[in-house]
């Protein structure tokens, strides 16, 4: 299972974040929000049960502070939440294999929203009956 962490922050000073920033190379993600400054991590492997480790937040957060002004905590606990995915990490888009008329389209992780558009997309043209844009085998809920 992935998981993730993130924590807010208040902006030091007159400090203004206008529109989130991603710096892929260091691996966190810094967006405005009505409670602060979010600070986000990459995703952790780990158990659902497994005790919180929020380690990436922890070294994500002197190195944020570089580019933006952070101020303090505003949160008691880091927020920490399920990241849900496949054992593969490919969504599952198509019919269900036991249930005619049911169709999926889950498991995208956390790109969910990001992916949302072409996913509609693929599975309004597999209902429809028309040639899908992409070859849509590899999302097939039979794969497992």
């Amino acid at each position: 299972m992935k998981r993730g962490y993130h924590m807010h922050y208040r902006a030091a000073g007159r400090a203004v974040l206008n529109h989130p920033i991603l710096d892929a190379e260091r691996g966190y993600f810094l967006a405005p929000m009505r409670r602060g400054i979010r600070l986000t991590t990459g995703a952790e492997f780990a158990l659902r049960d497994a005790i919180r480790t929020p380690v990436q937040l922890g070294r994500a957060e002197p190195i944020a502070r570089d580019l933006f002004p952070l101020a303090e905590r505003l949160d008691t606990e880091p927020w920490m939440g399920s990241r849900p995915c496949t054992p593969d990490m490919m969504p599952v888009i198509g019919p269900a294999p036991r249930h005619k008329g049911l169709w999926f389209a889950f498991g995208h992780a956390h790109h969910g929203l990001t992916l949302g558009p072409v996913t509609g997309r693929l599975v309004a043209e597999l209902v429809c009956g028309e040639r899908p844009f992409i070859e849509p085998t590899a999302f097939r809920a039979d794969r497992f």
